[in-house]
């Protein structure tokens, strides 16, 4: 599925955000309060603000790459919907969001915005059942959503235990958590369930904020985590690494191919090879429930969010200057240590060229 948009053309970009200034520069913070000096010795900073999903590797590069070039990058891990808004306020330099930002919301900053896609990364279902140590269970898009639906209630409903044979469920309650902040992980995740289960698509939609049938909110990856976590009988949806991190089992999901598939590097790759990047595109592309018998079912693109034409040149040029650092298989090669995929190779070479790299 691809959105409409304006073609994404980063050697414009480069063009456009280059500048005769230096790197040195003062930063509104992503509250709007007046920026700090950059240390003595730094070669400048930089703010952002946005998806929690990606927060776990834009932590490590921005401190990887701080590390190299003496650039402070501050980011603030404040959900999808956040770093939109602070974008399109101009209080932070570039946002990030796992949702790509709508053709409306676009308009409102004047088509000022290019969507760069970083890593890619899986949503899984994860759940609190004791009972069943690290089993994983299985689930179809279909009876996932009557769960998130609230159709679905009891975690020994046969439709549940006809998905899991031989795997004894408990009688219990199904807690559904869900996001309660504006959520590029619960836009991917609606866009998965809102192609698997029509009834979704006309009650729910896909968002990044949705009004929920049911379920507790918990604020950002990290929050919904914790609800799963501390609430036995619970289900709710997560990045993977968060998953790991936190020692909680998730669910293999049914893929568009009919294949029971777990999330991994290898399964996430697999999604990105059904999108569609050529020719005309702002790579706000959609791979959830992408065919092939490998693909992991809700995988998506993350992206950081720039401006086309700089209002500040030389933090544009600081921008520049990451995006061609990220693309170098030194950082893309770190993604991995976090279950993040990396961009696939046609995918760099398609930014690299359009970046005159």
């Amino acid at each position: 599925m691809r959105q409409p948009g304006s073609r994404l053309a980063l050697l414009a970009l480069l063009a456009s955000c280059g500048g005769g200034g230096g790197d040195k520069t003062m930063v509104s913070g992503a509250t709007g309060k007046p920026a700090e000096q950059a240390p003595a010795g730094s070669a400048g900073a930089l703010t952002g603000a946005g998806a929690t999903f990606p927060n776990p590797i834009y932590t490590k590069w921005f401190d990887a790459y701080n590390k190299q070039t003496g650039v402070r990058i501050n980011y603030q891990s404040i959900g999808s919907g956040g770093g939109i808004r602070q974008f399109t306020e101009g209080t932070v330099d570039f946002g990030a969001t796992d949702g790509p930002m709508k053709d409306d919301q676009i308009a409102a900053v004047r088509g000022n915005v290019q969507h760069i896609p970083t890593v890619l990364g899986a949503v899984v279902v994860t759940y609190n059942l004791p009972e069943l140590g690290k089993t994983p269970l299985r689930f179809d898009g279909a009876t996932l959503a009557d769960v998130f639906l609230g159709r679905i209630t009891k975690w020994n409903d046969t439709r549940i235990a006809g998905l899991n044979p031989g795997v004894k469920l408990p009688a219990a309650d199904i807690i559904v958590v869900h996001r309660s902040d504006g959520s590029g992980t619960s836009f991917i995740f609606t866009d998965y369930l809102s192609k698997v289960s029509s009834e979704w698509k006309s009650r729910v939609g896909s968002a990044t904020s949705v009004e929920w049938p049911i379920g507790l909110g918990g604020k950002g990856n990290e929050g919904v985590t914790q609800q799963v976590k501390q609430s036995e009988g619970a289900i709710g949806y997560v990045e993977l690494i968060y998953a790991i991190s936190n020692d909680l089992p998730y669910a293999t999901l049914k893929n568009a191919a009919g294949q029971y598939v777990e999330a991994s590097l290898k399964s996430v790759t697999a999604a990105a090879g059904a999108a569609d990047l050529k020719g005309d595109t702002d790579f706000r592309v959609s791979i959830t429930n992408a065919p092939g018998a490998e693909a992991y079912p809700i995988s998506s693109f993350t992206w950081l969010l720039v401006q086309k034409t700089p209002r500040d040149s030389a933090k544009g040029e600081a921008i520049r200057k990451f995006l061609v650092w990220m693309l170098q298989p030194e950082a893309q090669r770190m993604a991995a240590d976090l279950h993040y995929a990396p961009l696939p190779v046609p995918v760099i070479e398609l930014l690299q060229k359009r970046e005159g790299a």
